[in-house]
């Protein structure tokens, strides 16, 4: 073991005497290693990772979050006779009694209790799947349903406010800083088309219709994990990007990625296509495991949320093709505008299929309800 990593191992409060620390997982964000230590012959894993300083401006404000959530939801689980060292995570405290560690190098860590026999999927690999990812979700948002989101901080501030969003990409138009603005006159007419849509969430907000909510803010797959054994969805992972917001957002993330026929960067749009199965079959899950927890407006405007996140994301690929693809890794030239076309065009499915999606959001309501 690195001897810099030992010493950061050593000031967490753990049992036992630490034997490895291995990197672990694909995460693009955090620098994420598996900590075993021995206790008295025994095996006891813990994740020790280092918070990502250039995402998360505020460490100690992300901790905060962090813990406040994971202890309220651990009450809940704890009161239900669940399992509350795999159903929820457990942040170690370091040895001084924050939530985090120091180093010298002014990096921030955390160390996590491991939760054993775990699985996760990096893509959905059955209609199924995508439906206890959607319960799973749907059920967080229920547990924290009294959590007063308004004490949470920002880690990322305006992440999902998309009328932010839109006037990030006007900026980006009017300093067309790599000269790529004349090849993509027709996404923007397309986004700004949509400039009064974009606002529809905040202004609900303003007027008293929507409440602020704990959301997860990055609801993919594989911030799930399973129980190796049954394939039930065990616990809630990845918070670094727990914030106030609307519960919509969650729900319409989820479908932005999920119920899609073709890869976020799919170039070929006679491939990329919305799915209004997956749709339907992710709206059951999501207002059976939310159990009666979300407001009315809250579930009617769970269609108008797909096609908001799926706006948001191609106004963000966009907003970073004419600045020079600075934030979102690239393979391939073009890749963001490929996936800025992308997005646009599961808008257009989404809109010509709203009528359809509000039918299913109005069925599995009136079963929730009954």
């Amino acid at each position: 073991m690195e001897e810099r990593v030992k010493k950061i191992v050593d000031n967490f409060d753990i049992e036992g005497v630490v034997v490895s620390a291995e990197p672990y997982g694909n995460g693009h964000i955090n620098d994420t290693r598996v900590v075993k230590s021995d206790v008295l012959g025994k095996e006891r894993l813990y994740i020790l990772q280092k918070i990502n300083k250039n995402v998360f401006k505020k460490p100690w404000e992300l901790m905060e979050n962090y813990v406040g959530v994971t202890e309220f939801i651990r009450k809940k689980v704890a009161a239900a006779g669940g399992d509350t060292e795999r159903e929820v995570l457990n942040v170690i405290k370091a040895k001084d009694g924050k939530d985090y560690y120091l180093d010298s190098d002014g990096e921030y860590w955390r160390m996590l209790v491991f939760v054993t026999d775990n699985l996760s999927y990096d893509r959905v690999e059955s209609p199924e799947q995508f439906y206890i990812c959607a319960v799973a979700f749907g059920n967080f948002q229920y547990m924290l349903r009294d959590y007063p989101a308004e004490t949470l901080h920002e880690t990322i501030p305006n992440f999902h406010n998309t009328p932010d969003r839109f006037r990030q990409l006007m900026e980006a138009v009017n300093n067309d800083a790599c000269g790529r603005l004349g090849e993509v006159g027709e996404e923007i007419e397309f986004a700004k088309a949509r400039e009064e849509f974009a606002g529809t969430f905040e202004r609900a907000f303003a007027e008293g219709k929507l409440p602020l909510r704990v959301t997860h803010n990055d609801t993919k797959l594989n911030n799930i994990l399973f129980d190796a054994k049954t394939g039930k969805a065990l616990c809630v992972v990845d918070l670094d990007t727990i914030m106030p917001g609307y519960a919509m957002n969650d729900f319409g993330d989820s479908i932005r990625f999920g119920a899609t026929t073709a890869a976020e960067d799919e170039a070929d749009l006679t491939k990329v296509n919305f799915d209004i199965n997956l749709f339907e079959l992710y709206a059951k899950g999501f207002i059976e495991g939310a159990k009666g927890g979300l407001t009315e407006a809250e579930i009617d405007l769970l269609p108008e949320s797909a096609i908001m996140m799926t706006f948001e994301c191609g106004m963000r690929f966009l907003a970073d093709y004419l600045n020079g693809d600075t934030y979102f890794k690239i393979h391939r030239p073009k890749q963001n505008l490929d996936r800025a076309r992308n997005q646009f065009k599961l808008v257009s499915d989404m809109e010509k299929a709203l009528p359809e999606m509000h039918k299913i959001i109005d069925k599995y309501k009136e079963i929730a309800n009954a």
